[in-house]
């Protein structure tokens, strides 16, 4: 009598476990997905957040560096601007002290007239009962003549030296008003120099004689 050995065959997951098991594993999937995604935007917020920082850092520090360049440069510009104020009124002095001393050696002086005054009495007590015409006039006129001319001529070296050192120094930075008295001052200042010079050798005037 032959016996028949059927094999079961095996049996194969299905049914409602399998189903679970395969939700199971997608949801864990999506999830991890999801996870992934937040920590990207979280990583993208975050650099975001950096580089506003770093951007306002870098404005702030800018900033900074300007109010600082502004403060030099107002520090800077307020010094030039006292600096020149502080020249001008020195150099506009100088040039007003240029002009009266060059118009004091063309008009004459208090100085020069006490000068030639004790010059024409020293002449006076040397020439008095022994001197003789020509010696009076050469110790009384002429010593007198020449005295005050080498005073103006003194006065008037100083405007000229007074106004050449202001042009000199100041430059085209000084006023206009300055460089003209200052211009004028040097240049009446020479004249009352050649004046002075040519009265002091009596190149324009000579001494009477005795005869005359």
């Amino acid at each position: 009598m032959d016996t028949k050995i059927t094999e079961k065959p095996e049996e194969t997951a299905s049914g409602p476990d399998a189903g679970s098991a395969a939700a199971d594993d997608s949801t864990t999937a999506r999830r991890a997905e999801a996870a992934d995604a937040a920590d990207d935007a979280d990583t993208d917020v975050t650099g975001s957040q950096d580089d506003a920082d770093d951007a306002n850092s870098l404005a702030d520090g800018t900033d900074e560096a300007d109010e600082t360049d502004e403060a030099r440069e107002s520090d800077e510009s307020d010094a030039e601007s006292s600096a020149p104020q502080a020249t001008g009124i020195g150099a506009g002095a100088a040039a007003v002290v240029s002009a009266a001393l060059s118009v004091v050696a063309l008009t004459g002086s208090w100085a020069g007239r006490v000068v030639s005054e004790r010059e024409t009495l020293i002449g006076q007590i040397k020439t008095s009962g022994t001197g003789t015409p020509a010696e009076q006039i050469s110790e009384i006129y002429g010593d007198a003549w020449h005295s005050v001319a080498l005073v103006n001529g003194v006065f008037a070296l100083l405007a000229l030296l007074l106004g050449v050192l202001v042009l000199a120094l100041g430059g085209p930075r000084q006023p206009a008003w300055v460089r003209a008295v200052a211009v004028a001052g040097a240049v009446l200042g020479g004249l009352g120099l050649l004046l002075s010079v040519g009265a002091y050798f009596d190149l324009f005037l000579g001494l009477p004689t005795a005869g005359s």
